[in-house]
């Protein structure tokens, strides 16, 4: 790895993640990839707005479900978002528990990154220790699970 990608010296070893180089412009000039991602998910999450994904066939159907009949764990994640953008705060959640606290912090990062070209200041990835890692994907793996069982029914998309 190059050393201008990542930061030297107690820093880049801290616990606050990687430093990536500072961008070459800053200001408008800076701005392309924010914006072009900031544009891609309001987009994504207009289209979802206005076409509901709740009838059936209009986005095609999951492959897992198709193939085991089960709920993967982002099943309902589109009709999560729909409900969300129409107002039903709890219809989102029943539709799917994980992808509403995804989407905001995914909106959070792309912010963040944004802010971070603009001031043309390097933009630090997030770090998450390896254990902090499995016990997430563990949590997803038991939401999978669960919600495909009697007794998390309540889990299953809406």
């Amino acid at each position: 790895m190059e050393s201008t990608h990542v930061a030297t010296g107690s820093a880049a070893h801290s616990g606050m993640g990687t430093y990536l180089k500072p961008p070459k412009y800053r200001g408008w000039r800076a701005m392309p990839l924010p914006l072009l991602a900031a544009g891609a998910g309001i987009g994504a999450v207009v289209l979802l707005h206005f076409r509901d994904p709740h009838v059936e066939g209009s986005y095609g159907i999951c492959p897992f479900y198709a193939l085991t009949g089960m709920y993967c764990p982002g099943c309902g994640g589109m009709r999560a978002v729909h409900n969300l953008t129409d107002g039903r705060i709890i219809d989102s959640l029943h539709s799917n528990l994980i992808a509403i606290p995804l989407l905001f912090g995914l909106a959070l990062w792309v912010g963040a990154w944004a802010v971070h070209a603009w001031r043309g200041q390097r933009l630090v990835l997030p770090k998450m220790e390896r254990s902090t890692m499995w016990v997430l994907l563990s949590l997803i793996a038991v939401y999978s699970v669960f919600r495909n069982t009697p007794w998390g029914s309540w889990l299953a998309p809406l």
